[in-house]
């Protein structure tokens, strides 16, 4: 699917409230935009063009009968807490939160507003819906995973890479759904025959500290989670893995404008 569709199809999701309470009288409707990733970052900005452009098809006017109030986290989970509230005290017909860090935030500030999500990885285990099919509550949307994936990115590191035989797994605790995916990798490293190195890290420091280490160990490679921190600083990532020619598997959203899944290989 592409990403004009996909966020079309969210755009839909959120449309649902609007029209309801479009109903209830006045013509001009309020959506908040809760973005983990920074203003600057064109990736994030080409999410929130394509879910405007999703509402645009939809007849929602930006200016018309439409009006966007957009906030951006920047991979910082206390900015994110911060403008989740701020976003709340405005009242709008509906929120929309990009990864699992805005919408545990929005979680917090409201009951009421209805919250519509894309690219979650674990709403259920992270305590976001009670259920796919009964989300319950005031929140709903998309997941963009399948836990056993996890297991398929070990594989084919190893595939594209056979002397491999320690793997770091680096993601950041505060920003990354890592709880889903874990066991899965654990699993796969059982087969593969691989020993997992995990990597924890808050910091453009600790990543690349994280990535040195592991560069100057024989027959190590990298995977790194689904993470707003990792993404937000992907650039860094990708110089890194190419200057120490480490073998890495870095999976993004797959609708980001560097495609899906990222693989650096010696």
């Amino acid at each position: 699917m592409r990403r004009r569709e996909f966020i079309a199809i969210i755009a839909g999701v959120a449309a649902a409230p609007l029209a309801a309470r479009a109903q209830q009288g006045g013509n001009l409707r309020r959506v908040g935009i809760l973005m983990g990733g920074g203003e600057n970052d064109p990736e994030y900005q080409s999410r929130v063009s394509a879910f405007r452009f999703g509402l645009q098809e939809l007849k929602w006017i930006d200016g018309s009968n439409i009006r966007f109030d957009i906030r951006w986290g920047a991979g910082d989970t206390t900015r994110t807490a911060a403008y989740a509230t701020e976003l709340v005290s405005l009242a709008p017909d509906v929120i929309m939160g990009s990864n699992t860090p805005t919408v545990r935030a929005l979680k917090k500030a409201t009951e009421t507003i209805p919250i519509v999500f894309a690219g979650l990885a674990d709403p259920i285990g992270d305590g976001i819906v009670a259920s796919l099919s009964r989300p319950g509550g005031n929140i709903t949307g998309f997941s963009s995973y399948n836990a056993p994936i996890a297991g398929k990115w070990l594989q084919l590191l190893k595939d594209i890479s056979p002397s491999i035989t320690r793997v770091g797994i680096i993601y950041n605790p505060d920003t990354s759904p890592y709880s889903i995916f874990l066991p899965e990798l654990e699993a796969a490293a059982s087969t593969t025959g691989v020993a997992l190195i995990l990597n924890t890290v808050r910091s453009l420091a600790a990543l690349e500290a994280a990535m040195t280490i592991l560069a100057s160990e024989p027959n190590a490679g990298c995977v790194f989670l689904p993470d707003v921190f990792l993404t937000s600083n992907r650039r860094l990532i990708y110089e890194l893995a190419a200057r120490y020619r480490l073998p890495s598997i870095y999976c993004l959203p797959y609708f980001a404008p560097e495609g899906g899944l990222i693989c650096l290989c010696a």
